[in-house]
């Protein structure tokens, strides 16, 4: 029996109501709110006592939801109705709510409630029936016998778990069911919602701690749920309801604010709604333009955000419209006429929200300097926006509203649900009210068999209350809470499987795991071989959606041991594969630029070195495999010319490279460059490795060497942070330059020997080769390339990329150092 309602015949006399005083603090607030008038439960409570009706007659306690239904469903089907009052009624009977009246007036209140939003005869059956099976002998057999299975499952759906059973957890459990119900019929929460706000219009009745305590659930995890089916006309009233118990000074002085404000005389608001209809007058566009008052919350946060308020502020404009194009119609004729706030415009009509809400939003601005805010929408779009997923009448029979309600539904794939002519063939519902973030609820609680872990989860994942939608190369997409990274991203499409991703691409770029994603982003996700792949202990900092923290948590309690150490290369939100040279130069992409290889770290771990050459990379390739202590460095005689590449640092003193013999290195050929300074020499730098037609910029360093950087160098941004004076370069006519590329690889055999082979069939010189140790199955490869013409450079990369394994061939750019 749910805590409002008692049984004289079992409870003894029931106690006099508490002060009401509650609701009368609340009522001015749903005074204001004209298309949801309170329920007269006087009279319900009188009516409720007169018993069943005979058959065919619909009793008059019914009169008010049959006349609000009506006007939304005219040719709807009355007798479900009906045999749910009387059914309801007998099983009620003599059950009392804690403010004395007949429990009947409670069920009664809930489906008037629905019936305004315009919700179908199948959800008003189940409304006055919810409670039947919670509070009295009723049985869900009974209920699917005389009303259906639809009827059942929703009935089935809002009956709470017994304390007994469950204790402590019976709450957050019956979320749990609720919830699951929910993802096969969404009209299981829209009568647990008008429940709520008929329950939250009368608490003034109960305990103040049990006020506060029902009100702090509603806020957490109701009010969230309203706005995220797009009931913002039930949204609204519980938010107004629960501010007024939970901060009651500011309520209060809300209040005192708008009644201050009702009392002025003269309605800017008014005014500026009689100019807007002159405007659309005049240009033959037929509109409805009315004044909405700002609810008690929304006032408050206007309040806080603009400080002082002024007479616009205390609602907003709303023009409806026939049709779309009209909307823009309207707009158009308000920006040209009157003087628009072009920040305040949003466009929710060409991209709606995920609530599925549509509407422009716009604003303007008086010559008095007040703000008045415009919403534009359809007849339609406002519905929706008033009553979201309950406006869409019964969304599991297409072209019904009021589907049969007394035969079972059979062939749904989810026991107890009920079946709709929208399955699709498999037998799964083809549901176009479950929007993303719901399949996503689902999928994680699943994986929260806790209540406390799935209860906190739940007010942590629902307080997200922003979306973005990424999209999937193959030209999938992926719903995603605001602030999403990767990592998210990873656990959404792949579930547990995710635990073996090593990158990411977003919009073409490769990025860290711990990358946040906007919306509209395009996201290739890079995914291991290894099946036996773990999940790093740091991706829980960047995981922001309930399934990515759940997985990532299980795999770690089950794992401790084997969970990788955040000491460790490759944690999250970086690429594996990078923390050895991070070491010596934080930020870098490589301590080394390929061309002064005897200050890394193969110089010091005394690893051999292997020929890269196409004919013997294999055994170099093999060789790098076995060799986990460090790198393999390969190298080739350098031509004869001038050394082309120094470190990036200008204060570093890195020997020159010598062959093996131990003689000095031959000077290798170079691009031609010209400096702004007669004398002067230029050396291309090697932490960015410019060559033409690069823009490039220069700086001297001592000994009137100039060296030449790409203009969008890192360290040029460094240097001029210093003060230092750029000295103009430009390229000569010589083509032939020398470039540092760095390939990101999968670990595989042979892959050292494809791509080497891949570089020589492009005619280019490898001057020296740099393999890192395999890295949580990533490779690293850093190779300083000769180029007889730079024109050739776009072609040798796409024939590196095309190598099997690798995703991604870019130019060397490095990090200045620290000051």
């Amino acid at each position: 029996m749910s805590a409002e309602a008692t049984n004289p015949a079992t409870a003894g006399p029931v106690a006099p109501a508490a002060p009401q005083a509650l609701t009368a603090s609340v009522a001015p607030a749903a005074a204001r709110r004209k298309s949801r008038p309170r329920i007269d439960l006087r009279r319900l409570g009188r009516a409720a006592l007169l018993g069943p009706a005979v058959r065919g007659k619909l009793p008059d306690a019914i009169s008010h939801v049959v006349e609000a239904h009506r006007a939304h469903h005219p040719d709807a089907d009355l007798e479900p109705l009906r045999r749910a009052y009387v059914l309801a009624e007998s099983s009620h009977r003599g059950q009392m709510r804690k403010s004395g009246e007949p429990y009947i007036t409670h069920p009664l209140a809930v489906t008037l409630i629905l019936a305004e939003l315009g919700a179908e005869t199948t959800t008003l059956t189940a409304s006055l029936l919810h409670d039947t099976v919670e509070d009295t002998e009723v049985t869900l057999d009974q209920v699917r016998e005389q009303f259906g299975e639809e009827v059942r499952y929703l009935v089935d759906g809002v009956t709470k778990l017994e304390k007994v059973d469950y204790g402590a957890a019976a709450e957050p459990e019956t979320f749990r069911k609720m919830l699951v119900a929910t993802g096969n019929d969404v009209r299981v929460m829209s009568i647990k919602l008008a429940d709520r706000l008929h329950n939250m219009r009368t608490l003034g009745v109960m305990r103040p701690e049990k006020q506060e305590r029902i009100a702090k659930v509603t806020r957490d995890v109701l009010i969230p749920l309203a706005e995220r089916l797009g009931v913002q006309a039930l949204k609204t009233e519980l938010e107004d309801l629960v501010f007024a118990i939970l901060h009651p000074e500011e309520y209060e002085h809300t209040r005192e604010l708008i009644a201050e404000n009702a009392a002025r005389p003269g309605d800017p608001l008014a005014e500026v709604a009689d100019e807007v209809r002159g405007v659309l007058r005049e240009s033959g566009i037929p509109a409805e333009v009315l004044i909405r008052p700002r609810h008690f919350v929304s006032v408050h946060r206007v309040a806080r955000k603009r400080g002082q308020l002024r007479g616009t502020d205390f609602g907003r404009l709303l023009v409806l419209v026939n049709e779309d194009a009209d909307c823009y119609g309207v707009l158009g004729e308000l920006h040209t006429c009157m003087t628009p706030v072009v920040s305040e415009f949003k466009d929710f009509i060409a991209v709606p929200k995920f609530n599925l809400y549509q509407s422009l939003h716009t604003a303007v601005a008086r010559p008095d300097g007040q703000m008045v805010e415009v919403l534009i929408r359809t007849h339609q779009m406002h519905k929706v926006a008033e009553a979201g997923v309950v406006a869409l009448g019964n969304p599991y029979a297409p072209g019904a509203d009021t589907p049969a309600s007394g035969a079972p539904a059979s062939g749904n794939a989810t026991a107890g649900a009920p079946s709709s002519s929208g399955a699709s063939a498999d037998g799964e519902r083809a549901d176009p009210t479950r929007p993303g973030w719901l399949s996503r609820l689902l999928d994680w609680q699943r994986a929260a068999p806790d209540p406390d872990t799935f209860w906190s989860t739940l007010r942590e994942d629902l307080a997200q209350d922003r979306e973005i939608t990424v999209f999937r190369p193959d030209g999938g997409a992926l719903g995603l809470p605001e602030g999403a990274t990767c990592v998210d991203a990873a656990y959404a499409q792949y579930g547990e499987d995710a635990h073996a991703c090593i990158g990411a691409r977003v919009n073409g770029r490769l990025a860290t795991l711990s990358t946040v994603l906007r919306d509209g982003d395009t996201v290739q996700l890079l995914m291991g071989q290894d099946p036996a792949s773990e999940p790093s202990r740091e991706w829980l900092e960047h995981a922001h959606t309930a399934a990515a923290r759940i997985a990532i948590q299980r795999w770690l309690a089950t794992h401790p041991a084997g969970a990788t150490d955040p000491a460790e290369p490759a944690g999250p939100g970086e690429p594996r594969g990078t923390r050895a040279e991070a070491t010596a130069e934080p930020g870098t992409a490589s301590a080394r630029t390929g061309e002064t290889a005897s200050t890394g770290p193969a110089a010091t771990t005394g690893g051999p070195t292997a020929t890269a050459a196409p004919s013997t990379a294999r055994s170099a390739d093999s060789s790098a495999a076995a060799r986990p202590a460090g790198p393999a460095v390969a190298r080739r005689a350098e031509p004869s010319g001038t050394r082309a590449a120094a470190p990036s640092d200008p204060r570093s003193s890195a020997a020159p490279e010598r062959p093996a013999d131990g003689a000095p290195a031959p000077r290798s050929r170079r691009a031609d460059v010209l400096v702004d300074r007669p004398g002067a020499a230029a050396r291309l730098a090697g932490c960015c490795t410019p060559v033409p037609p690069d823009e490039i910029t220069g700086f001297a360093v001592r000994g009137g060497v100039v060296t030449v950087h790409r203009v969008e160098c890192p360290a040029v941004a460094h240097m001029k942070s210093r003060g230092r004076a750029e000295i103009g370069v430009r390229w000569g006519d010589t083509a032939e330059c020398r470039v540092t590329l760095v390939a990101e690889s999968f670990g595989r055999p042979h892959l050292l020997a494809d791509l080497t082979e891949a570089i020589a069939s492009q005619g280019v010189e490898i001057v020296s080769a740099t393999v890192e140790p395999p890295t949580q199955q990533r490779v690293r490869h850093t190779y300083t390339l000769q180029l007889s013409d730079a024109a050739h450079l776009p072609a040798l990369m796409r024939a590196m990329r095309d190598v099997p394994g690798v995703y991604d061939v870019r130019r060397a750019q490095h990090q200045p150092r620290a000051s």
